[in-house]
């Protein structure tokens, strides 16, 4: 007897060695997951942005005209981070994981800045490989969204969000987007990322709309909204 309860004791013992195993691994995934990917996507997105800049400052083409594979401009979101984001074509994970966001080509084309109507619909992440968007739901109406080329600045105004929709739903990225609560064509823009934070099961949007553009100036003055 005293025997087979030693065994046993073994076997618990073993067991339980297993299972704090098997949570420290989980316990590193976790830390891989939510901060060494962060770490490693805002270090390539530094390199990212500095080439853009780079190319504005040796008087390169603007953004507009120009569509890079370095990005095409700069997002500023005060509301959500103090900050800003590199906009890239694209919002496959290749793309928005390098600490980045990206405008749809896919499945609905988004509109750019400059042009005269449409949707500039763009992507990132909420939680890991920078988290761009981690702090949507900080975003309330009136709340601007800025957004920077070589030569022009976008003022946006936040005016509805939906804290919860499909995955599938592609409506929101219209050009009209309707469940906004807008009927006719103009200048919009719409934020994207998954929602609940660490899951991908939903999509949380934020609309806004041009409110005006500023032309940039010799020392890159921001506007009001940024100061």
């Amino acid at each position: 007897m005293a025997r087979v309860r030693s065994r046993i004791a073994g076997v618990i013992s073993v067991f339980g060695e297993l299972l704090i195993t098997a949570g420290l691994v989980l316990g590193l995934f976790v830390v891989y997951s939510l901060w060494w990917t962060n770490v490693l996507a805002d270090r390539e997105a530094s390199k990212d942005s500095d080439r853009v800049r780079d190319h504005w400052a040796g008087g390169a083409a603007g953004p507009g005209a120009l569509d890079t594979k370095d990005g095409i401009g700069f997002l500023h979101v005060p509301a959500m981070s103090d900050g800003e984001v590199l906009v890239k074509k694209g919002t496959d994970p290749k793309t928005l994981n390098n600490g980045v966001a990206g405008y749809y080509t896919d499945p609905i084309k988004s509109a750019l800045p400059a042009d005269k109507q449409g949707n500039f619909s763009l992507a990132a992440h909420r939680d890991g490989h920078g988290a761009k968007f981690h702090n949507i739901h900080k975003l309330k109406t009136g709340d601007a969204i800025v957004f920077e080329t070589k030569d022009t600045w976008y003022v946006y105004k936040v005016f509805k969000d939906l804290k919860e929709t499909s995955k599938f739903n592609v409506d929101v990225l219209k050009p009209v987007p309707k469940e906004s609560g807008k009927a006719k064509p103009g200048r919009y823009i719409t934020l994207t990322t998954c929602t609940p934070i660490l899951t991908s099961d939903y999509r949380y949007i934020v609309w806004g709309e041009l409110e005006r553009t500023e032309k940039v100036d010799a020392e890159r003055t921001k506007p009001a909204e940024l100061r």
